[in-house]
């Protein structure tokens, strides 16, 4: 069975899309810890980070830079936090996350709920700032 993040890969379930490559795919999360918390996801379906091929992962590790530095330009933070999981969801994901302090990638925290209009602001802010 297809995970939710083939799903969205696959455009059977909406995301709020920041950037797409022939790889990798970048969204919004939808239970953020901040705002401007992204999720990077491989287009193919591997279940473990550390399963990917190593020329998918360096592609995947720069892709997550060039969405990471257009949530730089566009949310006010310190600076962008990386954390792999892999839990929550069977397939590979990286979250990029804005930071003020270490408490902003601590997971035990309640998540944002944000509205689908301030979500879609929030993506359109970092799509614009893509380079």
């Amino acid at each position: 069975m297809p995970s939710i993040f083939t799903k969205i890969i696959n455009g059977e379930i909406p995301a709020n899309i920041i950037a797409e490559d022939e790889d990798c795919i970048a969204f919004l999360d939808i239970f953020p810890l901040v705002k401007g918390h992204v999720l990077v996801v491989p287009k193919q379906e591997v279940d473990y980070l550390f399963d990917i091929d190593d020329e998918l992962l360096g592609r995947m590790m720069t892709f997550s830079k060039r969405v990471a530095k257009a949530i730089e330009r566009s949310i006010t933070c310190q600076r962008i936090g990386i954390a792999v999981i892999g839990l929550e969801v069977p397939h590979a994901h990286i979250h990029l996350i804005p930071l003020q302090s270490v408490e902003d990638i601590n997971f035990s925290r309640p998540k944002l709920k944000l509205s689908e209009e301030e979500m879609k602001g929030i993506a359109l802010k970092i799509k614009s700032n893509l380079k």
